[in-house]
């Protein structure tokens, strides 16, 4: 489902997105918005969303804030009729410019991918004073912008009781390491298709597909099936497990295709199954 987007507005440096406000309607999963190597900060201004990293899920609601270094994401259940996101976004040349360090030249890693973050008076100050100046653009020239953007990265960095700017800043820019099994064995239960699956692992769908059966001497549809229909047998053995719910935890988009999955692996039906085994 692709979004219905009831606002954007955005403050840009370079022809490069500094910081960005959007209104969207509802959506089941979408790529993030921030497509270079930038990282990006995000306050929720209403509704609720979850951000699916290679590692984790992470649900974020009105009042929180994220933080996401550079890296593969997606944008998912944004259930309510409109969500609000205002973006703050850190390229690596501008941020280099700001600072005046090589950003590279620092050893400093941080132990996550992305994160979610409180927003304490200082963050939530700020973010009234860009929805401001989003509203405003006329009152914004280039070194009004960077300004506002070096003031946000030091507010950050106090957030997170960072000692060394250079070092926070830098961190920015080093993706997280990821493990493909490790990517495979935490979303195996999602409803990725095969083609996010990919995106999700940095890598175009063809080199995905061969790099699974490498790991797993299967084809990625056929290991991913058996594993949700494998987990799918396990709660089919508690008959307060309603099937429909069944289905959407293992990762089915609706309990047509679960059943038709099922019944291919085992040659019998999830009702027919729990009738013959319990």
């Amino acid at each position: 489902m692709t979004p219905e987007i009831h606002q954007y507005k955005k403050l840009s440096y370079q022809e490069k997105t500094i910081f960005g406000k959007i209104v969207m309607g509802k959506f089941d999963r979408i790529e993030k918005y921030f497509q270079e190597n930038e990282a990006c900060f995000m306050f929720v201004d209403n509704g609720d969303i979850v951000l699916r990293t290679p590692y984790n899920t992470i649900h974020i609601k009105d009042g929180d804030g994220l933080f996401a270094k550079c890296g593969n994401y997606f944008f998912e259940k944004q259930t309510n009729d409109k969500i609000t996101l205002i973006g703050v976004y850190f390229y690596p040349e501008i941020i280099k410019h700001l600072f005046k360090e090589n950003l590279f030249s620092s050893d400093y890693t941080t132990n996550y991918d992305a994160k979610k973050v409180v927003i304490d008076k200082l963050l939530s100050d700020f973010k009234t004073n860009i929805s401001y100046l989003l509203d405003n653009p006329e009152i914004v020239d280039n070194d009004f912008l960077l300004t506002k953007l070096k003031e946000f990265i030091i507010l950050l960095s106090k957030s997170e009781n960072t000692s060394n700017i250079t070092d926070f800043v830098a961190s920015f820019f080093k993706p997280y390491e990821y493990k493909f099994k490790t990517i495979i064995e935490k979303n195996i239960l999602s409803s990725l298709s095969l083609n996010e699956f990919s995106k999700l692992c940095g890598m175009s769908l063809s080199s995905f597909k061969r790099k699974f059966s490498k790991y797993y001497n299967e084809s990625p549809k056929k290991y991913i099936d058996k594993k949700k229909i494998e987990k799918s047998i396990l709660l089919l053995s508690n008959a307060e497990n309603r099937i429909k719910d069944i289905a959407y935890d293992c990762g089915f988009d609706t309990v047509q295709n679960f059943n038709r999955v099922f019944k291919s692996i085992t040659t019998v039906s999830p009702t027919e199954y729990r009738k013959n085994n319990l």
